[in-house]
């Protein structure tokens, strides 16, 4: 399927807080996520690299004991096999790109 339309993609609700529509390519993963105000993601490690776009809101990203908070605009480059772990500052809208593709969220 080369066209899909977000608004008919299912919503899961993985963690407290943290609202996802998946979208798989051949190859990759893209996240898009809608973050309640003061949701937490856990830290963990997994071995896809890991793009996090934010789109709108305040995100704190911490990768390998690193801390950044991103603003709309702001990306965190997250290696395969890196501790991490967020928390929304505010509602956010992130895009998280996987590669390669997590099948765990097919």
């Amino acid at each position: 399927m080369n066209f899909l339309d977000l608004a008919e993609v299912e919503t899961r609700d993985l963690i407290p807080g943290f609202h996802v529509k998946f979208v798989h390519s051949e190859t990759m993963t893209f996240a898009h996520w809608e973050i309640e105000e003061n949701a937490e993601l856990p830290e963990h490690s997994h071995p896809h690299e890991q793009v996090c776009n934010v789109i709108e809101g305040r995100f704190e990203l911490t990768i390998d004991g690193v801390s950044r908070v991103l603003e709309a605009g702001g990306v965190g480059l997250i290696p395969s096999n890196a501790v991490h772990s967020g928390r929304a500052l505010s509602r956010c809208h992130v895009i998280d790109v996987f590669h390669p593709i997590r099948e765990d969220y097919r």
